[in-house]
């Protein structure tokens, strides 16, 4: 089978080993002149973002870099890369990295034609059509790692300066129009980074499959989708240049983040306040709080899991699931605890509160309370 191919589903994706020699082209087919290229700071001044940025600059010599981009992006980040648009006269964006340089990307590329706030964009509701639709940038979206899957996102996590909170931001059309997955852009991630970076799209695909909303389609790819995090994880972490393995996980974050339409859950609730105040990985952070919120959810998800594992290969049903999850998190070398991750001082009510407040509460199998809150995030430390 060869793992080269042209996708529509979400959007354009062109996905295959070689294929950032076509990120002139993507930024064409999205109708980008000008584009600025959105990168992290860790990723600017590497040797990839360089040999990219030079194959835009020969078709688009108007092309910038914008290449300050925190961990955890925030919303002074998304002001400094819009100012940067404005200034350069860009037409729009191409999002270079992983899950920050993407979320930031899409951000920039959304409030450079609005005149709201960008916290009147949550995830509330329909606060989205308060937009100007129509002034909303294209973004070609190229990611590195192989986690996030925000190449097919609609949304933002950007974490507030002044709360420390990390915020949902959505519109439908925050979809990028062109999408590069290039397996070859994360054979240079540290064995660290990809077990973090997978586990996150495994947490995607996990939650998005116990979740109660009725989405069919979304369902059968995250059933998938933990398949391949399943077989090709470990693959990946134990040698970066396995470039099926690699290109397996990328469409793993791919469909994770196609399939988390139907919903996410307690782990994203928990782990976006942690990481909000704590700095922590976002990923290695979701594999962290994943046992304790299945034991969690386990009277809503027992059945549906046992059918899960049955098509992962793994005996036992939803013990059985979750022995394998802790098999994955031990040889990936995932801390067993918020605290072992180096969580010091929690503010156990402030982190409940904000998790109270997440988008990802409502697609949890079990509703969540402040009191069932408080137990799963002891459960956690």
């Amino acid at each position: 089978m060869s793992l080269t191919a042209n996708w529509s589903y979400p959007t354009t994706i062109r996905f295959g080993a070689g294929r950032i020699a076509e990120i002139a082209t993507a930024c064409a087919a999205a109708g980008i002149r000008r584009p600025l290229m959105i990168t992290d700071r860790g990723l600017a001044p590497l040797h990839i973002t360089a040999r990219a940025f030079e194959t835009l600059v020969a078709a688009c010599p108007d092309a910038a870099l914008f290449g300050e981009v925190d961990p955890n992006p925030t919303d002074r980040n998304v002001a400094a890369a819009v100012a940067m648009f404005h200034a350069g006269g860009h037409d729009g964006v191409v999002a270079f990295g992983g899950g920050s340089a993407l979320d930031l990307g899409k951000a920039a590329a959304f409030m450079a034609g609005q005149n709201r706030p960008i916290w009147d964009f949550e995830d509330i509701d329909d606060w989205w059509t308060r937009a100007d639709a129509g002034a909303i940038a294209p973004v070609v979206a190229v990611p590195t790692t192989a986690g996030t899957g925000s190449e097919v996102g609609r949304a933002s996590v950007i974490t507030n300066d002044e709360t420390h909170e990390k915020k949902i931001i959505f519109h439908p059309r925050m979809l990028p129009v062109q999408v590069i997955c290039d397996p070859e852009l994360t054979c240079g991630m540290p064995p660290a980074i990809t077990a973090g970076t997978g586990m996150d799209a495994f947490a995607h695909c996990l939650e998005a499959f116990c979740s109660p909303h009725y989405h069919p389609m979304s369902q059968g790819i995250a059933l998938e989708g933990m398949r391949l995090v399943h077989a090709f994880l470990p693959r990946a972490y134990r040698d970066g240049g396995d470039i099926e393995a690699r290109a397996q996980m990328m469409a793993a974050a791919s469909m994770g983040a196609t399939a988390f339409q139907k919903g996410l859950g307690a782990i994203h609730a928990l782990s976006h306040p942690i990481g909000a105040r704590h700095g922590t990985h976002h990923g290695t952070t979701n594999a962290v709080v994943m046992l304790p919120v299945l034991h969690f959810n386990r009277d809503a998800i027992a059945g549906d899991l046992a059918r899960a594992a049955a098509y992962l290969g793994i005996e036992g049903g939803f013990d059985g699931f979750c022995d394998a999850v802790a098999r994955l998190n031990a040889m990936l070398g995932i801390p067993g605890s918020l605290t072992e991750l180096g969580v010091r001082d929690i503010d156990v009510d402030a982190v409940v509160a904000s998790a109270l407040r997440d988008p990802s509460c409502g697609g949890n199998p079990v509703t969540l309370t402040q009191t069932g809150l408080r137990k799963l995030l002891q459960a956690c430390l």
